[in-house]
């Protein structure tokens, strides 16, 4: 056999597995640049998301492009700060500059006890404080831990949802 009939033999194959990295080198600019879609589990954003079998998708090109899009109210992804690689969502209650009291519900701090965000870092609170370990727990979180917003809820089906910021008024 020829090198040429080689080459046509395996030709197909060739570009075949070109095509297959292309599509996989996409599919990984996508899910880590653009967005994801993500299960939410834990007790901490009740009422938002329920404690289990919630489906939602992460924005991360927004962030990614002009960190200075976040805004209080926000449900924000990052890497927790106790437990490195494990990714959770918390509301954004403060941002660089701001006077935050450490907890109003006074549950893990006295509530005179005030903080002012640091630059380069933001302060995030999970809708349900009792059952939230957040900013009141490890402090303000670095932007650096930040991978995004959540954009919507996509399953279970009968609860899909657009996810508005509540708190508009106050930014």
């Amino acid at each position: 056999m020829t090198q040429s009939n080689v080459f046509r033999r395996l030709k197909p194959s060739i570009i075949g597995a070109l095509y297959a990295v292309n599509a996989f080198c996409a599919v990984h600019l996508v899910l880590n640049y653009v967005g994801s879609i993500q299960l939410v589990s834990g007790p901490s954003m009740l009422p938002t998301m329920a404690q289990e079998g919630e489906a939602v998708i992460e924005n991360r090109l927004s962030f990614r492009l002009n960190p200075d899009s976040l805004k209080r109210g926000d449900l924000v992804t990052f890497e927790s700060p106790l437990t490195p690689g494990r990714l959770v969502c918390k509301r954004l209650l403060g941002l660089p500059g701001d006077i935050i009291c450490v907890d109003p519900t006074g549950l893990k701090a006295p509530s005179s006890e005030h903080v002012v965000v640091p630059k380069g870092h933001i302060w995030l609170m999970g809708d349900n404080a009792v059952f939230s370990r957040d900013s009141r727990d490890y402090g303000p979180v670095p932007l650096s831990l930040v991978r995004g917003t959540l954009w919507a809820r996509v399953y279970p089906f009968n609860r899909v949802t657009l996810f508005r910021n509540p708190t508009s008024f106050l930014n």
